[in-house]
Formats: structure tokens, C-alpha cells, sequence
């Protein structure tokens, strides 16, 4: 059973930072094999693709509207993905998801429950 727990969302002010967390297990679930992403939905909004990490890690691909701000990084050994997330603007609100793929499918295949970040004007 894979599961992925995503944290460190919250309620912060514009031009603040935040670091979202995504913390895989399973009894042979390891992120070192998969891509992993960050996706996001707002209220209203369908779900769209925030960043991923290539499973070879040195790859890594953002939105445009975040480039710059986000930084997507990944801890093999600690089995956790990261979101680093500088310079958060009203409009980056939204319950954030983090997802992983296997190297031969082409969509995300297991999702998190997702994490609420809420950016104040």
C-alpha cells in the first residue's frame, strides 16, 4: 500500500514563505524510482501541475507562474519530496497535492491527500 502524506501548508502573508513535505511509504515504495510532482487546486479551479522532479533528480520542471519562487527538491534516503515556496502570492492559494509516477506510465498514478495554503493580501 503506497501512501504519500503531504504537510506544511498553512496560513501565511504575501511575500512569505512556506515549505510543503511529501512523505512516501509502502513496504517497497522508494520516490528514488518514480517522478514526483506538485499539483494544486483552487477553490473553483480545476487541478493544475505546479512542478516535478525527475526520478534521475536531475531534471526538474516548473510552471511558469512559479518559476523562480518554487523550488522542488527531493531526499531519497529520508523518502520525502519537498516544495519550497518563496515570494507566495494571493493567488498561489490552493489545497496543494503531491504525486508520484512510475517511469513507464505517463500519468500520476498515486496522490496525497493534499495540504491547504492560503496566501493573505
Amino acid at each position: 500500500q503506497v501512501q504519500l502524506v503531504e504537510s506544511g501548508g498553512g496560513l501565511v502573508q504575501a511575500g512569505g514563505s512556506l515549505r510543503l513535505s511529501c512523505a512516501a511509504s509502502g513496504r517497497t515504495f522508494r520516490i528514488s524510482t518514480y517522478d514526483m510532482g506538485w499539483f494544486r487546486q483552487a477553490p473553483g479551479k480545476e487541478r493544475e501541475f505546479v512542478a516535478q522532479i525527475s526520478w534521475r533528480a536531475g531534471y526538474s520542471d516548473y510552471r511558469s507562474s512559479v518559476k523562480g519562487r518554487f523550488t522542488i527538491s527531493r531526499d531519497n534516503a529520508e523518502n520525502t519530496m519537498y516544495l519550497q515556496m518563496n515570494s507566495l502570492k494571493p493567488e498561489d492559494t490552493a489545497v496543494y497535492y503531491c504525486a508520484a509516477r512510475a517511469q513507464t506510465k505517463v500519468e500520476y498514478g498515486y496522490w496525497g491527500q493534499g495540504t491547504q495554503v492560503t496566501v493573505s493580501s
